[in-house]
């Protein structure tokens, strides 16, 4: 057995028995075993360095399953639960007696020759306006004053290919009418809705003899949908205008944009 002495114990000179007062200072070690000597402890700065390996591990499993939690969840749900929503504003004429939506990143134009003129700032042949009629020359009481929807259809029609008569050689148009429809909104007013696709050709070299010379190009391919509505003896009429080819992904901003036009007295 072997005792460590106090360096207290040093006064009075040293005793080969340890007094009680000593004992509280004092460590029995066995020196029969070595292997169960209490280990040393590691130096502060390599348990510190031990500490901050062991918390980026557990900061990058942590960060591994969230991401692979994150995966399959993504992968469980529709596509359209990620989708964006589309941002609406509504513009408002009290002074003419209208109002209507539009989408938030849409652009107005000035000076384009409607009433109000907003674009989209992407697809720049993408745009709405709003036009109506001038109580002086003409008096609306309703909308069967044009007559059923499919002959408001045909005018409105004729009224865009005249807008698009070009005196260019060679430029041809091919028009139809899509759709035309009726509906009473929830302000109890009546409105039409009519849609048609115009398609503009010309020929790339206009100016050749030969017909086989004069190949036709397609110039542009474009819907355009019109919501009419009658008030203050005026006829009101808002128009769409979007390319074919992406009607489809734009079809549901369009919608909202139509079904949001109404007329107001004034």
């Amino acid at each position: 057995m072997v005792t460590l002495i106090s360096p207290r114990s040093l006064f009075p000179p040293l005793s080969s028995k340890p007094t009680s007062k000593s004992s509280s200072f004092s460590k029995p070690v066995s020196s029969q075993s070595p292997k169960f000597a209490k280990p040393e402890s590691p130096a502060p700065h390599k348990l510190v360095n031990r500490c901050q390996t062991v918390g980026r591990r557990r900061s990058m499993m942590m960060g591994g399953l969230l991401m692979s939690g994150l995966m399959l969840s993504e992968a469980n749900l529709p596509t359209s639960a990620f989708a964006l929503t589309s941002v609406f504003r509504e513009y408002i004429d009290t002074f003419d007696g209208y109002s209507f939506k539009y989408p938030q990143n849409w652009i107005q134009v000035r000076g384009a020759g409607a009433d109000i003129f907003f674009r989209d700032p992407i697809v720049l042949d993408e745009n709405l306006s709003v036009e109506f009629s001038s109580p002086s020359s003409s008096k609306y009481k309703s909308l069967e004053d044009l007559g059923p929807p499919e002959e408001a259809g045909k005018k409105v029609l004729r009224q865009y290919l005249t807008e698009f008569m070009s005196t260019r050689l060679g430029v041809k148009r091919e028009s139809n009418i899509l759709t035309t429809s009726s509906r009473v909104a929830d302000d109890g007013k009546l409105y039409y809705q009519v849609e048609v696709n115009i398609k503009s050709y010309a020929n790339n070299n206009e100016l050749a003899v030969m017909p086989q010379d004069r190949v036709a190009r397609l110039e542009w391919d474009r819907r355009y949908l019109a919501v009419l509505g009658v008030e203050n003896n005026r006829l009101y009429s808002l128009r769409l205008q979007t390319p074919e080819k992406v009607f489809l992904e734009e079809e549901k901003d369009l919608r909202r944009v139509m079904d949001s036009f109404r007329v107001e007295k004034i």
